[in-house]
C-alpha cells in the first residue's frame, strides 16, 4: 500500500470516528437513567447528522437489532433521514455494516443484519405491531398526530435490555414537545453536566444547541435567509437558539395554536386576496400579506410580502404579489392617506381588481373573530412567516405602542376570505 493509499484510507477511517469531529451537545449525554435523549435545537444546527450517527452507533454496537425511524411524513422520512444529504446512506460504513435501502418495504437492512424501518406521524397505526430497539424520531414539534404516533411508538419500543430514542427537533410549543422536554426532561450541558440533581419522574435528557454553532457548515445563502427571516423576532429565539417559547400573558394569539394548524402546502385556492395595511408614518412598515381560500373552505396564509419602502415602492411590492399569486382581489386599509391608497395602487396597474376599506372599529374587535377562527383550526399558515407571528404573538389588546401592520393585513384578508364580508368600515387604531 503505497502512501497516498494509506492516507486515504486512514481519513477514510477518521470520517466514521464520529466523536473527532462532532461538537459535544452532538454526542450522546453519559448515564443510563434517561429513555428518551431530546436534541433541541436551532435550523442548520446539524441534527440530522447526529441522528444519522447515533444509528451507526447503534448498529455498530450489536445490541440494537430494531430501529424505528419516525418522522413528520414518509417523504421525510426517506429524503432526510435515508436518503439526505446528512441521512443514514451518506455516511461511510465499514463493509461488515453497510446498509441497503429498500424503499417499497421502508427498510434499510444493514450488513450485520440490522433493520431500520420508516414511519411516518401522519400514519400512526403503522406503528401498532412491530417492535423495536431503538426509535429516532426526528422533527416531532411537527408531527401531524404527534400524541397518537408517539403512544403507538411507546408500545412497541420494548425490545432488550434498555430501549431507548433519540429525539432531534426544533422546540415547537406543541403539547408533546413541552411534556417532553419541561415535565419529563432535565437539561444537559457536557461542560457543566445536568442542570438538575432531582431526577424524580424524569426520564428525557435534553441537550440544546443554537444555529450559530454550525455557521462554518452552512451555505452563505442559508445563512443569509434564515438569520434576515428570524433575526430579532420571538420566533427567532426558537428558530435560531432553539429556545421553548412561553406565551405573552394576554396575547390573542398563542404560538401553539399557530403550531398545531401550520401546512407544509395548500389545496386548490378558490380565491386569492393580498391585504395591504400601509404605515400611519413614523417609519412603521407597510403590512403585505397573501391569503387564500381552499376548496376545503379554510383560509390559507401564503406570502408575507411586508416591506419598508415609499409609497410607490410598496406600491409596486403589492401589485407584483397579486400578479405572482394570480389574486382576484387586492384590499387595503386607507385610514392612512385616503384616497392616496387607491391613487398608489391604480397608478402602478390600473388593472388591478382593488377594494378600498376604512376601519372604524377597535383592532381587537375586528381581529377576534379571527383569532377565533385560528381556535377552530380554519386558518393555516403554509409554512413560517416569522415577522408576522411574532407580531401575532406579541399582541396584547391595549398595550402595544407599535403598529403591528403584518398582522393588520393578514386580519384584513382572513376577514375579506373567511367572515362573509370586510367591512366598508372596520377600525384599526
Amino acid at each position: 500500500m503505497d502512501r497516498r493509499t494509506e492516507a486515504e484510507a486512514l481519513l477514510t477511517e477518521l470520517s466514521r470516528r464520529w466523536h473527532l469531529v462532532a461538537r459535544p451537545t452532538q454526542l450522546q449525554p453519559p448515564g443510563d437513567w434517561w429513555t428518551h435523549w431530546f436534541i433541541s435545537a436551532g435550523r442548520g444546527f446539524g441534527k440530522t447528522r447526529a441522528g444519522s450517527e447515533w444509528v451507526r452507533q447503534l448498529v455498530e454496537s450489536g445490541d440494537y437489532g430494531r430501529i424505528a425511524l419516525v418522522a413528520p411524513t414518509a417523504a421525510d422520512a426517506r429524503d432526510t433521514m435515508v436518503e439526505g444529504i446528512s441521512g443514514i446512506l451518506s455516511l461511510n460504513w465499514r463493509k461488515e455494516h453497510i446498509p441497503k435501502y429498500y424503499p417499497s418495504k421502508r427498510r434499510v437492512v444493514f450488513a450485520n443484519g440490522v433493520i431500520a424501518t420508516t414511519f411516518s406521524a401522519e400514519e400512526p397505526d403503522r406503528l401498532n405491531g412491530p417492535n423495536h430497539h431503538a426509535a429516532w424520531c426526528d422533527e416531532i414539534g411537527i408531527w401531524k398526530y404527534a400524541q397518537d404516533t408517539w403512544d403507538m411508538l411507546m408500545f412497541g419500543l420494548r425490545l432488550g435490555k434498555r430501549s431507548i430514542s433519540m429525539i432531534t427537533s426544533t422546540p415547537k410549543p406543541t403539547k408533546i414537545v413541552r411534556n417532553l422536554v419541561k415535565d419529563r426532561g432535565v437539561y444537559y450541558d457536557p461542560e457543566t453536566g445536568l442542570k438538575s440533581n432531582d431526577l424524580t419522574g424524569k426520564d428525557v435528557i435534553v441537550t440544546t444547541g443554537s444555529t450559530y454553532e454550525n455557521l462554518d457548515n452552512l451555505s452563505a445563502n442559508f445563512r443569509d435567509e434564515i438569520i434576515r427571516k428570524y433575526k430579532g423576532t420571538r420566533l427567532g429565539d426558537q428558530e435560531l437558539f432553539a429556545k421553548l417559547l412561553e406565551d405573552v400573558e394576554g396575547a390573542l394569539w398563542k404560538m401553539d395554536l399557530i403550531e398545531k394548524s401550520r401546512a407544509r402546502k395548500h389545496p386548490d385556492l378558490v380565491r386569492i386576496v393580498v391585504a395591504v395595511d400601509p404605515s400611519g408614518g413614523g417609519g412603521d412598515e407597510q403590512g403585505i400579506i397573501v391569503v387564500g381560500k381552499g376548496v376545503d373552505g379554510e383560509a390559507y396564509v401564503i406570502d408575507d410580502q411586508s416591506c419598508q419602502l415609499s409609497p410607490d415602492g410598496w406600491g409596486r411590492r403589492a401589485v407584483n404579489a397579486y400578479h405572482h399569486h394570480k389574486a382576484d382581489l387586492l384590499v387595503a386599509e386607507s385610514n392612512y392617506g385616503g384616497d392616496m391608497v387607491e391613487s398608489t395602487i391604480k397608478t402602478v396597474d390600473k388593472s388591478i381588481n382593488f377594494k378600498k376599506l376604512h376601519a372604524s372599529r377597535g383592532k381587537m374587535v375586528r381581529a377576534e373573530p379571527v383569532a377565533a377562527l385560528y381556535e377552530q383550526d380554519r386558518v393555516h399558515h403554509v409554512g413560517a412567516f416569522a415577522q408576522l407571528e411574532d407580531q401575532m404573538t406579541s399582541y396584547v389588546p391595549g398595550t402595544l405602542n407599535d403598529s403591528p401592520d403584518r398582522m393588520d393585513a393578514m386580519v384584513w384578508g382572513v376577514t375579506e376570505l373567511m367572515l362573509g364580508y370586510a367591512e366598508s368600515r372596520v377600525t384599526i387604531i
